[in-house]
């Protein structure tokens, strides 16, 4: 495992209106929290695996805030109040017991207490949120609005959260009310349109604490979340977990048509604002 990186969140300050957020590529793992992780957690399967290479490049001017940190470590997309996302349903929480197949990750006794879950909230969760706080009050400065477009990805069959197959691209707006409508027709209308691959809105997710707690468009700041199916631009979703170069050709030229369409939306959203 390489070494922790000093800062929990990774910031390249662009000129878009369009911020993409990355929570959960990050794989450092503080040594103190790595020795209490079982064998299965040090595993870190539950990491959006090369998310941040799949979109590097597509939007040169965006803004990118990438969290460092493993989601077991602490989750940036959770709200810190520990509320679940998906109340009645199988999910992970705030600080992650169990792996997305509902197996313990943590050694017998090591599991977060309440003060180790407040610690990574102010150690990691905090600092993360305060940097992308910071890069949407800039932008929306700019320009008068901003959109942000919260990057992810998931293993595309994990029966303990939801049956069957997941559509390539999952997008979540929380039922339309993180974003301008017009963002979600773009967004699914390019999906729809892309050949070879299933789209859904509002569908198993429907936008994470991230989307939920940033995006108010009457106040020009609008939200969107893209979980990609791993399929989608994986070689397998198993380890290692490796891109394939051929599937990664073919959704790249998709996913920056949606973030083209997104920031060319930003002038009629800022003349649409209150």
């Amino acid at each position: 495992m390489s070494p922790v990186s000093a800062s929990p969140a990774e910031v390249a300050r662009g000129s878009s209106p369009v911020i993409l957020a990355l929570p959960h590529t990050g794989t450092d793992v503080p040594p103190d929290i790595l020795a209490r992780l079982n064998d299965e957690g040090r595993r870190l399967r539950d990491t959006d695996w090369h998310i941040h290479r799949l979109y590097d490049g597509l939007l040169p001017d965006a803004t990118t805030v990438r969290a460092t940190f493993h989601r077991y470590v602490v989750d940036a997309n959770r709200d810190p109040s520990g509320t679940s996302l998906y109340p009645g349903q199988n999910t992970t929480g705030l600080v992650p017991v169990t792996d997305f197949d509902g197996a313990p990750i943590w050694r017998d006794g090591a599991g977060p207490d309440e003060d180790d879950v407040a610690d990574r909230i102010a150690r990691f969760h905090a600092p993360y949120h305060a940097a992308l706080a910071a890069e949407v009050a800039r932008v929306r400065a700019l320009h008068g609005v901003a959109i942000l477009y919260d990057c992810h990805s998931i293993r595309s069959r994990i029966p303990f959260l939801f049956p069957g197959t997941l559509p390539d691209f999952n997008i979540g707006t929380d039922g339309g009310r993180t974003c301008d409508p017009a963002i979600e027709r773009a967004a699914a209308e390019t999906c729809a349109a892309a050949a070879g691959y299933t789209s859904v809105v509002n569908g198993r997710f429907r936008g994470g604490w991230t989307t939920r707690h940033y995006g108010r468009p009457e106040s020009g700041i609008h939200a969107i979340q893209m979980e990609l199916a791993q399929g989608s631009h994986l070689a397998t979703e198993a380890p290692p977990f490796a891109l394939d170069a051929g599937k990664t050709a073919r959704l790249r030229p998709v996913l920056a048509a949606v973030l083209g369409r997104l920031e060319a939306m930003a002038g009629n959203l800022r003349n649409a604002a209150p």
